[in-house]
């Protein structure tokens, strides 16, 4: 870890804390994993995994069922997602699936042998690339305006302490222009999100036919928040963003932008509330009747209403966004979604 006299950018101090160095240390690196601190859709209920798995089940139709389909897990975490998917595949799919889990922290125990554990994505890939709260993970640089206007970055100590250091140059000056321009307003603050451009890009050019979608909290050009999103997650509660392997630390996605740099694949954006829906995820409440004809029924439907309701509620996951690319097919979320 940086002494905290060190000063260097959010990113370079995010990729140490979150990811160690040499192999070493860092946040994602610990035992229990990243659901010991914060809870994702995957966490929230099988439905998840399930809507994921008809989705590959769409892909699968839509490339003409191929001999071999594809499914990649990016930021696999401890492999529940790809566990929960493979368990939900109908037999006649998940005979023909190949499964990656792609994470940088090591291969847990008792994942199935069947999952292929890699640090990054495999080449060619035909069938799905799900990248579920990977982005908001990619560490990227802070700017802010100061006194005179111009915007600078940001500096931190391992302590979370902040100062401002050089002027906004090069390369993340023209990607603050085109996707995230700062009034000459003091205080106000941006999250440059070129490195998150350019792993979604390499991502997507994994994929030679299928699909590549990336579920996150995300924001549009016309709605950029004003001072920024970046934030620390502990023991499953919000914290401050501090840089020394204690926390979680993550920024909302600027989804529009990493959608042009996965060009040419089509790409569309739509909530995950829509994106459920049309994998069938409602949140419906069963029918009263069902409760005096068949009690245990009527709990266990009861139960699954109300975990669809979380995964789509429009203020909590349900907000989420969903950047779609489909490479060489049509796109299977482009019809019946609510």
């Amino acid at each position: 870890m940086t002494d905290s006299g060190t000063w260097r950018g959010w990113r370079a101090a995010t990729e140490v804390a979150l990811y160690g160095t040499a192999g070493k240390g860092g946040f994602y690196r610990r035992p229990e994993g990243p659901a010991g601190h914060f809870r994702t859709s995957v966490h929230a209920s099988p439905l998840f995994a399930g809507a994921v798995a008809r989705l590959l089940c769409r892909v699968d139709e839509a490339l003409g069922r191929p001999a071999a389909l594809d499914f990649v897990d990016m930021a696999a975490g401890r492999g529940e997602l790809v566990t929960g998917v493979l368990a939900a595949l109908p037999a006649d799919v998940a005979a023909r699936t190949r499964a990656y889990a792609v994470e940088l922290a090591g291969r847990p125990e008792g994942l199935a042998h069947r999952v292929e554990w890699l640090p990054e994505p495999p080449c060619g890939i035909t069938g799905l690339l799900f990248a579920n709260e990977w982005l908001d993970n990619v560490p990227l640089d802070v700017a802010e305006v100061d006194s005179a206007g111009v915007a600078r970055l940001v500096l931190v100590s391992a302590d979370g302490d902040e100062r401002l250091g050089e002027p906004v140059t090069g390369a993340e000056a023209d990607w603050l222009a085109r996707w995230w321009p700062l009034p000459a307003e003091e205080g106000l603050r941006a999250e440059i999100g070129l490195p998150r451009d350019t792993a979604w890009a390499s991502a997507v050019s994994s994929v030679a036919r299928g699909l590549a979608v990336a579920v996150d909290y995300a924001h549009t050009a016309d709605a950029r928040p004003p001072f920024g999103t970046l934030t620390g997650f502990r023991d499953g509660r919000e914290t401050a963003p501090v840089p020394d392997g204690s926390c979680d630390i993550t920024a909302h996605v600027a989804v529009d932008a990493c959608a042009a740099a996965g060009a040419p694949a089509r790409a569309s954006l739509l909530t995950q509330r829509a994106a459920l829906h049309s994998l069938g995820v409602t949140g419906s409440r069963p029918p009263l009747t069902l409760a005096s004809t068949e009690p245990v029924a009527y709990v266990r439907a009861l139960a699954s209403a109300g975990e669809a309701a979380e995964l789509t509620a429009p203020g909590g996951l349900g907000g989420f966004g969903w950047l779609v690319q489909s490479v060489g097919i049509p796109n299977p979320l482009a019809r019946g979604h609510a």
